[in-house]
């Protein structure tokens, strides 16, 4: 904070209708919480925002302060720890407000993926969404939004009208192609780097249901899925979006014997296929006959029930993932994937998951208007996932997950996807989001609107000089 008296000052004013917290009040570390637990927050003020007109009041003090300013709505992106300066928590900010006739959406900062997916399913629509609903739309779309059926429809943030965004001036701005379009540009896979979204417009999709669900097999016989799999990638039609995990899961509590997914060691291919599902049940024909199968949950389900495809956790966890974005998976690439996690890893390996998702098809395309997504030219991509219990696992994780990016980088583009980079390191680290000509526009974008750095926690980057 840079001065002794700005706290009393944001008290005084009347148009924050939200909550306002310092860390000795009540409710302070409750307003704090989000899905992460790996970068717990200290900021020396929290406002829980009720609307857009809070943002703004707090965006304006903070500029008038010079004090830094991070956003959270659900914490699932919640990578960075965010130490003294301003935290701003929207996650009551959860309207959606479908237009049928123009298949849109009005999605308010905090509002989840399940908040939009349970507005838009009664008019026959859905929105591209995440392997989990409890993300947050606006935190998932600014880092482009890689969803479920990316292949078939592309990047969420390809389907964004406009976006409402607080810039770091305390301006209320309305960012589209034609209004702000460097604003609207950099909005668009450049992270959260140039304001804070009170809400945004964004296309919906004509469908209401998908083939979808995992096919797990025994850890053991990760290798004959896996080279099944990704022969399978190279023949599937565009629409077929799948991905390849090795898991090593814990028990599940309150599961009755025998469990056939907690405690164990497993290869699942996952896929979504909004198509006919006969064609789609016909496609997996070979992944089914790769290796025995312990649990096959593939199901014709409703839009609406999209976590069924992952399953993943729901309960918050100290959770630190990485990724990277492949150029290819020839069969030596194959054959370093396996040694670095397969069966043959030792017996303690850190890493809850490994994925590899195919990409191309819908996410290769360039977007209507341009954007700052960077991923468009990867054939796969690679995340890692660990739940350290202590500082000595996530010790073990970031060995493990090193270990593993250095044996695939041969195969890589060098770039890595924003929203599931991980923790961000420093300036030279972060840049690999985006292209060496897309960082050096987003730095010039930055000093535009935030040239005094206040957003700057988590995934930033630098204004120009």
């Amino acid at each position: 904070m840079s001065s002794p008296h700005a706290i009393p000052d944001l008290f005084a004013l009347s148009d924050i209708h939200g909550p306002v917290l310092r860390p000795t009040d009540p409710g302070y570390t409750t307003e704090l919480a989000g899905f992460n637990l790996a970068a717990p927050h200290t900021p020396d003020l929290v406002v829980g925002a009720t609307g857009a007109d809070d943002i703004v009041a707090a965006m304006r003090w903070a500029a008038a302060t010079h004090t830094p300013v991070a956003v959270q709505a659900t914490g699932h992106g919640a990578n960075f720890p965010v130490d003294h300066g301003l935290l701003i928590n929207t996650s009551r900010m959860t309207d959606v407000h479908v237009d049928a006739r123009q298949r849109t959406a009005t999605i308010a900062a905090g509002a989840k993926a399940r908040h939009a997916l349970d507005a838009a399913a009664p008019h026959g629509l859905t929105i591209l969404t995440g392997t989990s609903t409890d993300v947050g739309v606006v935190g998932f779309t600014l880092g482009g939004g890689l969803p479920i059926l990316g292949r078939a429809y592309g990047y969420a943030s390809d389907l964004v009208r406009s976006f409402n965004v607080v810039t770091p001036d305390g301006i209320q701005r309305l960012a589209a192609p034609t209004e702000e379009p460097d604003l609207f540009w950099a909005l668009r896979g450049g992270q959260g780097n140039v304001g804070v979204v009170t809400e945004l417009v964004t296309d919906l999709v004509p469908l209401t249901r998908l083939l979808g669900g995992g096919i797990h097999c025994p850890g053991e016989q990760a290798e004959p899925l896996l080279r099944t799999w990704r022969e399978w990638t190279t023949t599937v039609p565009d629409e077929m979006c799948s991905t390849y995990d090795i898991l090593r899961l814990p028990p599940m509590p309150d599961t009755p014997e025998p469990d056939p997914l907690g405690g164990g060691f497993l290869a699942r291919v996952a896929i979504a296929w909004p198509g006919d599902p006969d064609e789609g049940e016909r496609l997996l024909a070979p992944l089914r006959t790769a290796a025995p199968v312990l649990l096959d949950t593939v199901a014709d389900i409703p839009c609406t029930d999209m976590d069924h495809v992952y399953i993943e956790p729901q309960d918050p966890l100290p959770v630190r993932e990485s990724c990277a974005l492949l150029q290819a998976l020839p069969p030596k690439a194959l054959s370093a994937f396996l040694h670095a996690c397969g069966p043959t890893a030792r017996s303690d390996y850190p890493l809850r998951m490994v994925e590899l998702r195919h990409l191309g098809a819908a996410l290769s395309r360039p977007a209507h208007t341009e954007d700052a997504v960077c991923a468009r030219d990867a054939a796969y991509f690679m995340e890692t996932i660990g739940v350290p219990a202590d500082p000595e696992a996530a010790g073990a994780v970031e060995t493990a997950t090193r270990a593993l990016h250095t044996a695939m980088a041969p195969y890589g583009t060098g770039l890595t996807m924003v929203n599931v980079h991980g923790r961000p390191g420093d300036a030279l680290d972060r840049a690999r989001a985006w292209t060496p000509e897309i960082y050096d526009r987003l730095r010039h974008t930055k000093a535009t609107y935030d040239p005094q750095n206040l957003l700057r926690f988590g995934h930033a980057v630098p204004p120009a000089a």
